[in-house]
């Protein structure tokens, strides 16, 4: 086993774990999240970190890209886990999550660069339609900044898909759940959160 993941467990078994001995007992048996958190699966995005929550606080799905496929009957692995967060868990809120210098959007951006990656590219072919919108708006614009607006469009587009599954479509009529869309920034820690009227990602909190 790779030396600082022995390391971590041995430093979490003697300190974090005894210290949260009791909301880890609390935790055994149920958990009760408030927020479904949907990110990518890049390494540099660690939730918990960025929103400083504990153990129980967020119901993580993560994949490259931090994307929603549109429901369908057909098995897949987030519709499955959106569906338990909400119903099964009844999350009072979702937030999609994406990030800067993001490898999927990339992938999103120049799906002929992803030829010795099938499954990647078929995977983030849930991207086309961000891709078309960017294209349409930004197309001219530099790679970097076209990057930066792919990002936040992905977020928007996601945000999109989930309102297809049933479950969330129900509690939102309820008005028991509400949709966020976050882009974080990993070279300074900002996050930008998408304003629900105007569809501007403005610095929050």
């Amino acid at each position: 086993m790779v030396d600082f993941l022995e390391k971590g467990v041995r430093q979490f078994k003697r300190g974090g774990f005894r210290k949260n001995r009791a909301l880890f007992r609390k935790l055994a048996n149920s958990q009760s999240p408030r927020v479904l958190f949907i990110t990518c699966a890049d390494s540099r995005v660690v939730p918990n970190l960025i929103t400083q929550t504990r153990p129980g606080d967020l119901f993580l799905e993560r994949n490259p890209g931090n994307i929603v496929p549109i429901y369908s009957r057909n098995a897949d692995g987030v519709s499955a886990s959106v569906e338990y967060a909400v119903e099964a868990l009844k999350v009072e809120h979702v937030v999609v999550c994406g990030h800067s210098d993001c490898g999927a959007v990339k992938g999103i951006l120049h799906p002929d660069k992803l030829a010795s990656m099938p499954a990647a590219k078929r995977w983030l072919t849930y991207g086309n339609r961000s891709r078309q919108m960017l294209l349409r708006r930004a197309g001219g614009l530099p790679e970097v900044r076209q990057l930066e607006l792919l990002t936040q469009i992905n977020v928007i587009v996601q945000i999109e898909h989930l309102k297809s599954h049933p479950s969330v479509a129900r509690r939102l009529r309820q008005r028991k759940l509400a949709l966020h869309g976050w882009v974080y920034r990993i070279h300074d820690g900002e996050i930008l959160q998408l304003h629900p009227r105007t569809g501007d990602f403005l610095p929050w909190p």
